[in-house]
Parts: structure tokens; C-alpha cells; sequence
């Protein structure tokens, strides 16, 4: 049992102070193969007999499509993006996550409210503010980091071309995109470089083969989810 702690004052209605399952939060900018691991790690632990689920940003029905069709216009200011992930964050949480964690389940979440301050806080938003907005997330049981540099992370971007908005294209408006790009994602491992000594995160080296980066989170993620009651 994982006793219930939450960044700032708890939600209303949940009163449990204990929950069976585990939360692990896997943690990682776009193209650092984030995705792909979890998938892999979600079929190992299926495959030997853990009850997983996964959610990540923008899946929530009541409000991903809003996020999506927002940002096709290029012009949602930090404030409103950031309200608009809350609730995103919120609805899954309320819907998927915790009713996962109270059957005993493994929820592997493909980011959590990490990446949604790291950037922000490079848009220019108070870290004070969000951390008031996000103080009812859960504390996860384990927050896994997929560590890259930016010189790294740029050859794999290149394959598939850059995004509007991990490009800073929305505030870096005097950039190409390209330097646009690096910029933003300097700024933004660099915060959450930050954000994983701060909060004791696990840290993989993210550059190496799917293969040997899966394994190293595999070893680290092990011991939290056998601390479970075995299935």
C-alpha cells in the first residue's frame, strides 16, 4: 500500500489515505523515445502478470480535442494553455488513474505535471502559480526521467520535422526554427534537469538503443512494482 500525498492541498472527495497500486511517471521531452518504452515496459509488465495502464497529455475526451483544436491556431497564451492542461490532467486523473491505483493496478503515466511547468516556466510563467494549480496531483511513487541534450534530441526531431510549439515558435518569434527549436529545449531540459534533482527523480541516459535504455528503466521501475502484493 503507497500512502496518499499529493504537491499541495488534496482534491476534493478523495479520503483514502492508502492506495494499493502504484504510480510511475515517466518523464521526457518530445522524440526522446518516451512513448515507445512505455509500451514495451507496459507489455513485460502484462506479460508477467501486472494490471497496467497508461494515460498521458491531451487523452482526456473532455478536453484533449479542445487542447488540439486550440493549438492548431498558434495563439493560446501560457495561462490559458496551462488551464487547459489542468483539466486535462484533472479528468484523467479522476477517470483513469485513480481508479487504477484503488484496484491495485500499475499506472505508467507518459508524463506527468512536470513537463506542463517546465514549459510554462520557459513561456515566462510564475512557478509559484503553477504549483498552485497543479498542487492536486498525486505524488507519484516513482517519476522516471529520459535524460538527452538538445544536440542529441535535434538528429532525431530532423527525421519527422519540427512542431510549432516544441520549436518556441508561439514566444521565440525572432528565431528560425531550428534555432528556435534548440533554444526552447535547452531552456527546457535544463529546467527539468532542475525539477529531477529537486524531487530525487530516477535518471536514464536516454541516448542509447531502445533496447538498453527499456532495460535500465525495466531494473529501476522492478522494485516499486514488486513492492505490490504479487498478482
Amino acid at each position: 500500500m503507497t500512502k496518499v500525498q499529493f504537491y499541495g492541498e488534496p482534491p476534493p472527495g478523495i479520503d483514502q489515505e492508502w492506495l494499493p497500486g502504484r504510480l510511475i511517471a515517466i518523464e521526457g521531452t518530445d522524440g526522446v523515445g518516451r512513448s515507445t518504452i512505455i509500451s514495451i515496459l507496459r507489455d513485460y509488465l502484462e506479460a508477467n502478470g501486472w494490471g497496467v495502464v497508461d494515460s498521458g497529455l491531451r487523452r482526456s475526451p473532455l478536453v484533449g480535442p479542445g487542447i488540439d483544436q486550440a493549438k492548431e491556431g498558434h495563439t493560446l497564451d501560457p495561462i490559458t494553455l496551462n488551464l487547459f492542461y489542468a483539466t486535462d490532467f484533472w479528468d484523467r486523473f479522476e477517470r483513469i488513474m485513480l481508479p487504477a491505483l484503488q484496484a491495485g493496478m500499475v499506472v505508467l503515466a507518459d508524463r506527468y505535471i512536470f513537463s506542463l511547468m517546465a514549459r510554462a516556466i520557459v513561456r515566462g510563467a510564475a512557478r509559484e502559480w503553477l504549483e498552485q494549480i497543479y498542487g492536486f496531483a498525486l505524488i507519484p511513487d516513482q517519476t522516471i526521467y529520459l535524460d538527452i541534450d538538445a544536440e542529441d534530441l535535434v538528429l532525431r526531431i530532423l527525421e519527422r520535422g519540427f512542431d510549432f510549439w516544441e520549436s518556441g515558435g508561439d514566444y521565440l518569434h525572432d528565431r528560425s526554427i531550428y534555432d528556435g527549436f534548440m533554444q526552447h529545449q535547452r531552456e527546457q531540459l535544463h529546467e527539468m534537469s532542475a525539477m529531477a534533482d529537486r524531487y530525487g527523480w530516477d535518471v536514464v541516459d536516454a541516448r542509447g538503443t531502445i533496447e538498453e535504455v527499456f532495460e535500465e528503466v525495466r531494473v529501476a521501475v522492478m522494485p516499486t512494482v514488486e513492492s505490490m502484493s504479487r498478482p
